[in-house]
């Protein structure tokens, strides 16, 4: 059966046949949720490869248990489900808890042009709110709390499911959802960055055209100028952590490339809702080099995240909004 056939049918229908075996109603009636539910798995696990690998248990536990969906729940709730049990697993898994920001080993970025794609009703967080919701501070943040304190809040405080439905989600009561909820604000709070993202302004978009340009000009006082003498500079696949726009200019101009900074080109994109610079080596045929995401703040760049070159889909995004510009020095 086409998807021009079942485009038009409702839930119930849509239900009907994918409890009958029909595959392409089964792809269809899980349409809608699918970027929500992805993204439900990355603030889980804070891994968007982890998130890929967790998407595909859903799908699959989804199909094999389709039969046992009463319909009582709406079919959201019911996937949500699904989503956090697998998320929790998948999280289990790991050796320990990371103790501190800088002790995440496994965080990655998410590219933008997936949360371009949620429905506005897929996940009912107002904008600012969603925009908070997958920065990567509060994601590395969230990274902090035990498994079920993290369900909990991103299901509460994120996703707008009340204690009770969280209740009947964890198979815990009314009162331990409330006490996991404290808990996990508690340590939040501790934790909480100290710059928070927000829409670029005229000034923002100016401290990023500055960086771009000093660094294609190799000009280190330039740079310099657009970082904030506090900014912060995290890479958490090494547990590397530079405080302070000294830091910061001295790592970049010793260690990229060996110490020649100037051979990496940089790309503006987005992740995690805020802007980001895929860097690439020119001197290896323009191959995908780091990812940096960067948080904005009165007087400069307050921080900045780097990335490795295994997280693709930045770069890919990347090479989309500027094709000529990610060729061309």
């Amino acid at each position: 059966m086409s998807a021009s056939v079942t485009a038009g049918w409702t839930e119930d229908q849509l239900l009907a046949a994918a409890r009958a075996g029909d595959e392409e109603a089964f792809r269809t009636l899980l349409a809608p949720h699918l970027s929500a539910l992805h993204l439900h798995c990355y603030r889980m696990l804070g891994s968007y490869h982890d998130a890929e690998e967790a998407m595909q248990e859903v799908l699959l536990r989804a199909w094999r248990s389709l039969g046992t969906y009463a319909g009582r729940a709406p079919l959201r709730h019911w996937l949500y489900r699904i989503a956090t049990t697998t998320s929790l697993k998948a999280g289990a898994a790991r050796a320990r808890l990371p103790g501190t920001i800088d002790e995440i080993d496994f965080l990655e970025p998410y590219p933008d042009r997936l949360l371009d794609m949620l429905p506005v009703d897929a996940d009912p967080a107002a904008a600012a709110e969603r925009r908070e919701s997958v920065s990567l501070a509060f994601v590395a943040a969230l990274q902090l709390l035990p498994a079920t304190q993290r369900a909990a809040l991103i299901l509460h405080d994120v996703l707008a499911f009340r204690a009770d439905e969280i209740a009947e989600l964890l198979d815990c009561s009314i009162a331990a959802v409330n006490s996991l909820l404290q808990r996990a604000r508690a340590t939040m709070g501790a934790a909480n960055p100290r710059h928070t993202t927000r829409p670029l302004d005229t000034d923002d978009r100016q401290v990023l055209a500055r960086f771009v340009d000093a660094w294609h000009r190799h000009d280190i006082a330039a740079l310099a100028g657009v970082l904030r003498e506090d900014v912060v500079m995290r890479m958490p696949p090494e547990g590397m952590h530079f405080l302070g726009r000294t830091a910061v200019v001295d790592f970049f101009v010793t260690v990229p490339a060996g110490g020649r900074f100037e051979t990496i080109h940089l790309v503006p994109t987005r992740s995690n809702g805020q802007p980001a610079l895929a860097a690439f080596d020119t001197e290896a045929g323009m191959q995908p080099y780091g990812l940096m995401v960067l948080t904005m703040a009165a007087g400069g760049i307050a921080a900045i995240v780097g990335f490795p070159t295994q997280h693709r889909p930045a770069f890919e995004r990347a090479l989309e909004l500027s094709p000529s510009g990610a060729h061309h020095r």
